[in-house]
């Protein structure tokens, strides 16, 4: 969700893509406010929303893989930290500054006897701060919920520079590297089975950090195939793109196990993606889709607690929101989102790569050893 902009690399299709699968998450939570107005297979299709954090996984270890890897095989592990404080500076500010948020919303609703401990536990806000919440420590989400992805992504970060010292895909047969992703799609299936997880959506403080990493991995080697199938994009653009079809069409019907082909469809989705990204009438890269990619980290950020401030002040039955109402709140997140990018994100990054990278003389003394 917080990967660099794939736009910058010549691929702004994927930016597109990726703010589409935001406002998916977002639709995602207030679907339960259209259940007087919206047929029940509408709401069914936003009830698969929680799908798109999956989609968020991949392109994040695709586009950093593309952006990093070659970069962390070249300098060795001593790129690493400043590796890992480029990606602090592009999701810790943000985290916590919506974080604070949700404290002031706790305290209102403390000082107002509305209070749910289950939703704000005060003993686990430091995990959240330090965006340890979702590595095995608590049994629920709390706080800020869609936080959760933040920090197995956190953790995907932190693994990354082994994994791209420890190989280099592109030594790896095309063959195989599909093999190993149906083989990583397995895996994971296999250990939600075990626990009679049929969906990917369930129980995510067990399941969602090896459900990221998986995926996280997967996207590695996706780039990997794009970075060697680039310049003749047509056949496996098409191949991709007709598989994840298939394979979402046998997951909504029942014939193959969400928890295995989501991921594989996932895969072909963002390979066919990829591999279309930059034609120049792709509809994902009309620039106001985007944009919606570039403010999508802060949309999948805020939106959660904003609705649950707009719920308590304007909503009395939250399974019956007029449609007014809720075009309202749709409109006041992509506010939110857009003064959010602008007035705290980008500043922070700035701000923080700033503090972290070596000043002018710094790198001259260091070019000099």
């Amino acid at each position: 969700m917080s990967d660099p902009e794939p736009s910058r690399a010549g691929l702004p299709g994927l930016t597109g893509a990726r703010g589409i699968a935001a406002w998916f998450v977002v639709l995602y939570h207030v679907r339960p406010g259209l259940s007087a107005s919206a047929s029940p297979e509408f709401i069914g299709l936003l009830g698969k929303g929680y799908l798109a954090v999956d989609f968020f996984f991949m392109l994040s270890g695709f586009v950093l893989w593309l952006n990093y890897a070659d970069k962390l095989r070249a300098a060795g592990l001593s790129a690493a930290p400043g590796f890992l404080a480029r990606r602090i500076a592009r999701i810790w500010p943000l985290h916590l500054v919506v974080l604070a948020g949700a404290v002031a919303l706790a305290l209102v609703l403390q000082a107002s006897g509305r209070q749910d401990p289950g939703s704000y536990p005060w003993a686990e806000l430091p995990l959240h701060i330090l965006l340890l919440q979702n590595w095995g420590f608590t049994s629920t989400l709390s706080w800020n919920d869609p936080a959760w992805s933040i920090s197995c992504e956190w953790a995907a970060y932190l693994l990354f520079p082994l994994l791209a010292l420890a190989i280099n895909w592109r030594r790896v047969p095309s063959a195989l590297l599909v093999a190993i992703i149906a083989l990583l799609a397995l895996i994971l299936h296999a250990a939600m089975a075990n626990h009679g997880a049929r969906t990917l959506g369930v129980d995510i403080p067990r399941f969602g950090l090896l459900r990221a990493l998986i995926e996280f991995g997967i996207g590695t080697m996706v780039c990997s195939l794009w970075q060697r199938w680039q310049e003749r994009p047509s056949s496996p653009a098409t191949i991709g793109l007709t598989a994840s079809i298939v394979l979402a069409v046998l997951t909504a019907t029942g014939t193959l196990p969400e928890t295995f082909t989501i991921p594989l469809a996932f895969a072909a989705l963002l390979l066919g993606l990829s591999l279309t990204a930059a034609h120049p009438a792709n509809p994902l890269a009309w620039r106001p889709i985007v944009y919606l990619g570039e403010i999508s980290y802060a949309t999948y950020l805020v939106h959660f607690l904003l609705y649950v401030a707009f719920k308590l002040l304007f909503v009395d039955d939250p399974f019956a929101v007029p449609l007014p109402l809720l075009a309202a709140f749709l409109l006041l997140t992509f506010t939110a989102s857009t003064w959010l990018h602008h007035l705290v994100e980008l500043p922070a990054q700035r701000g923080l790569r700033r503090l972290f990278e070596p000043r002018p003389r710094e790198r001259c003394a260091a070019a000099a050893l």
